[in-house]
């Protein structure tokens, strides 16, 4: 039933979210945080398997109240899949990898978060804060895969910077938590801007 559910989710996501950038824009999300907002656009051309799977979390509502749990200044932000109580949320099945999509981890791109086997993503994702080419993908095996970036940030990068710099320490045996909990209060799809008027 979860996996019927998860199916449905991207189904819906496919058919119903892609008039948001059927003139050629890719979709936006607006992540706001405890410490201000972030916007993200997604590369649904080069990821789309990605993109659907991280917008059907976004539209049921999964990042609501969670946490970057995982700051490592110099490295990046990670956040998407733990309550402020640092509780591991249920997430969906995992998805295939897309990083030989050949987008690279640089500094502002948004890529999966994963465990060591290559096709284990679920709901996870990092925010690169600097340029990460080791995370890069280099072949079809277990460790030249990579991890797979599906977009960037274009506005609230002064927020990712400002997150990359709180205090950390351990916390429910997970390192490099942050002291005072940064809490993604709600992710959304943004409205696509109107197309616009021709001009005569």
């Amino acid at each position: 039933m979860k996996k019927f559910t998860f199916l449905l989710l991207l189904i819906i996501c496919m058919i119903i979210i892609p008039p948001a950038w059927a003139d050629g824009q890719d979709p936006q999300v607006i992540m706001q945080t405890s410490l201000g907002t972030i916007t993200l656009t997604l590369n649904s051309g080069k990821a789309p398997k990605t993109v659907a799977n991280f917008l059907a979390y976004v539209e049921n509502g999964f990042y609501d109240d969670t946490i970057f749990h995982r700051v490592i200044k110099g490295f990046m932000i990670q956040g998407g899949g733990f309550t402020g109580e640092m509780q591991r949320k249920s997430t969906n099945p995992p998805i295939n990898n897309e990083a030989d999509n050949g987008l690279p981890n640089q500094v502002g791109t948004i890529a999966m978060a994963r465990t060591s086997y290559p096709h284990s993503a679920t709901s996870q994702f990092f925010i690169n804060t600097a340029d990460n080419a080791p995370l890069n993908h280099r072949a079809k095996s277990p460790d030249g895969w990579g991890y797979c970036v599906f977009g960037r940030v274009t506005e609230g990068m002064d927020v990712v910077r400002a997150i990359e710099q709180v205090q950390t320490g351990m916390r429910a045996g997970h390192r490099d938590v942050p002291v005072k909990p940064v809490v993604i209060t709600s992710v959304r799809l943004a409205a696509s801007k109107p197309a616009e008027a021709t001009k005569n």
